[in-house]
Formats: structure tokens, C-alpha cells, sequence
């Protein structure tokens, strides 16, 4: 009997430490295998995903690496190396050269909007605008989400949509909503 009672109170002591742990300043999702901390910043964060490479390469040789570590705050809607792949054989290699640096800053300050815009932010934002909300980005140019909830697609200039996959991981300086395409202005 006291074997059983031990049991149960180590069981039951080590279930409530795990969580204290496991939740000790940290609610996000894990996010390309990681931990995404709401304490680091958007390129801290970032460098740790193994979906976000590609991305991350392109931030350092866009030169935004300054930038989306600066306070912000910042909503990114952030590629995955899958949807990097899936644009036409030899984009993305075309555009980290350096002669094409003004156009990838572009492709990627269009996925950059400012402010901490989560899902609920722009669920509300949603329903105010009759069923979607025009963002306007970093950029310059506009995108469209639509949707509710864990629900929500994300349109660029072109028509093409893009679906949050991973929604709401908080940083220090904005949130990211990861998204499975690369939008792309006009």
C-alpha cells in the first residue's frame, strides 16, 4: 500500500513539474522542430527552425537581419522551406545573388507586416471588413486574409493564397504565422 502511495505522489509530482516547466514562459508552438520563445526576437527564433532555412538565408542576404531583430513589432508570414521549393526551378537561387538583392527584399518585406497582428487581431479585423482584411505591408503592397480561427488564408497581389500552418508564436518584437507558400507582390 505505501508503495502505491509513493507512486502516486512521485507520478503525480513529476507530472506537475514537467508542465511548470514545459510551460515556464513559453506557450508557443514548436515550429520546424523547435522551441520558439516569446522572450527572443523574430531572427532568434528563426535561425532554430529546421523548415525555416531557406528563409533565414534569404533574411541575411536580403540585409534584414538588423531590421527584424529592431523592436518592431512585427507580423511575419513566414514561408517553410517547402514552399520555397515549390516556386518554378531556380527562383530562389536567382534571388539570393547579389545583383538581385532590391528584388528579394521586396519578395520578403511583402511578407512583413507591422504591428503584432495574431489570430485574434485579425479575426476582429476580419469581421469588420465583411469577410477579410487588406493588410498593408512592409513592402508597400496589400494582402488579404480570410477565414476565422486556425482557419485562416492569406492572398497575395497576384491571387495566390497561402494557409497559416502554424499560427500565433509570439516573439519579443511581433508574432509569426507560418504559412505553406511564398506570396509574392505584383
Amino acid at each position: 500500500m505505501k508503495v502505491r502511495i509513493l507512486s502516486t505522489v512521485l507520478a503525480a509530482s513529476l507530472a506537475l513539474s514537467t508542465g511548470a516547466i514545459a510551460g515556464m514562459g513559453n506557450s508557443n508552438p514548436m515550429v520546424g522542430g523547435a522551441a520558439m520563445y516569446a522572450s527572443k526576437d523574430i531572427v532568434d527564433n528563426a535561425v532554430n527552425s529546421k523548415d525555416h532555412t531557406t528563409l533565414v538565408a534569404a533574411v541575411k542576404a536580403a540585409g534584414l537581419v538588423d531590421t527584424l531583430k529592431s523592436p518592431g513589432p512585427f507580423t511575419v508570414f513566414a514561408p517553410t522551406n517547402e514552399a520555397f521549393a515549390a516556386l518554378p526551378a531556380g527562383t530562389v537561387d536567382t534571388l539570393l545573388k547579389p545583383e538581385n538583392k532590391g528584388t528579394l527584399t521586396g519578395v520578403l518585406t511583402y511578407h512583413v507586416v507591422a504591428g503584432r497582428l495574431d489570430t485574434k487581431v485579425l479575426d476582429q479585423q476580419i469581421r469588420a471588413g465583411g469577410g477579410k482584411a487588406v493588410l498593408k505591408t512592409v513592402q508597400g503592397g496589400n494582402l488579404t486574409v480570410t477565414g476565422m480561427g486556425r482557419k485562416l488564408m492569406v492572398t497575395d497581389a497576384k491571387g495566390n493564397s497561402a494557409r497559416i500552418t502554424i499560427a500565433n508564436v509570439y516573439q519579443s518584437n511581433g508574432v509569426i504565422l507560418v504559412v505553406d507558400k511564398v506570396l509574392m507582390p505584383q
